[in-house]
C-alpha cells in the first residue's frame, strides 16, 4: 500500500511490484533505510520480536562487503536462521534498493517460496545498508518504506529534507533517549518533519524505553491489515 503523495523518484522507479504470484497474493514488503548509525538493524530486531509471534515474517539486509547486520539478527536469535538472507551489494547501498533491485528481489523471492507450502510470508522486512538522506527503495522491490534517522545525527536533519525524509511513508526519529545528551531539541525536530512531509506520519521511538518498537509495529499491523483486505 502506498499512501498518497507526492514524489520525486524517477518515472522507473514508481512501478509497483505485482501484488500476486502465481494466483495467491504475495507477502507485504517493507523496506528500511536511512544513515548509517541511525538504528535501522536495532529497529528491524525490535519489530521482529514484536510480531513473531503473530505473523509469518522474514528479513533480508544489506551490507556492501559483509553480512554484519544479519549475523546480529542471528546472533540476537530474532527469528530462525532460515528467515534471514543476507546480500552483500559491492556497490553504493542505494544501487541495490532502488537502481539494480535483481539481488534483493531474489532473496526475498527466494524467502517467499522456502515458505509457500508450509507457512506463507505475511511481511518481508528488506533493510538497507547504511545510506545519506537521497536513499529510497524502488517500488519494484517494496510495497512501503521507512526512513530511520537519529536525535545523536542533529535535530537539524528533518529540516534538511531528502527524499528519505520526506517521501517514505513512515519517518522514524530514533534515540530520543539521547536527546538531552546531544542537545537535540525534539519539538524542533516534529515541527520541521511536519513542515517537509505534511500529513505523512512520523514516529518519535526510543527502543530503551518502555513502549519500544510499539508504535512502529502498530503501523506495520495497519499496513498489512490494508495488504490482505479483499480487493474489489
Amino acid at each position: 500500500m502506498h499512501l498518497d503523495h507526492s514524489s520525486d523518484f524517477p518515472h522507473r522507479h514508481t512501478h509497483s511490484a505485482p501484488a500476486v504470484r502465481d494466483g495467491v497474493r504475495r507477502a507485504l514488503r517493507i523496506g528500511l533505510g536511512g544513515p548509517v548509525g541511525s538504528g535501522k538493524t536495532a529497529t528491524v530486531a525490535a519489530l521482529c520480536r514484536e510480531l513473531r509471534a503473530e505473523l509469518s515474517l522474514a528479513v533480508v539486509t544489506n551490507d556492501i562487503y559483509t553480512r554484519e547486520d544479519a549475523e546480529f539478527l542471528l546472533r540476537e536469535a530474532v527469528l530462525p536462521p532460515e528467515r534471514i538472507s543476507a546480500v552483500e551489494t559491492g556497490a553504493c547501498p542505494h544501487t541495490a534498493i532502488r537502481d539494480d533491485i535483481s539481488a534483493n528481489l531474489e532473496a526475498v523471492e527466494e524467502l517467499e517460496d522456502a515458505f509457500r507450502e508450509t507457512h506463507p510470508l505475511d511481511l518481508v522486512l528488506v533493510e538497507s545498508g547504511g545510506d545519506n538522506l537521497t536513499a529510497t527503495f524502488s517500488r519494484g522491490l517494496v510495497d512501503a518504506q521507512v526512513f530511520v534517522i537519529d536525535v545523536a545525527g542533529g535535530d537539524d536533519i528533518p529540516r534538511k529534507g531528502g527524499p528519505g525524509v520526506t517521501t517514505a511513508d513512515l519517518l522514524v526519529v530514533n534515540k530520543t533517549d539521547l536527546a538531552p545528551y546531544v542537545g537535540s531539541d525534539l519539538a524542533r525536530m516534529a515541527r520541521d518533519a511536519k513542515e517537509q512531509r505534511g500529513d505523512l506520519p512520523v514516529v518519535f521511538q526510543s527502543l530503551r524505553g518502555e513502549e519500544g518498537v510499539a508504535e512502529v509495529g502498530a503501523w506495520v499491523r495497519a499496513r498489512l491489515a490494508d495488504w490482505k483486505a479483499p480487493r474489489p
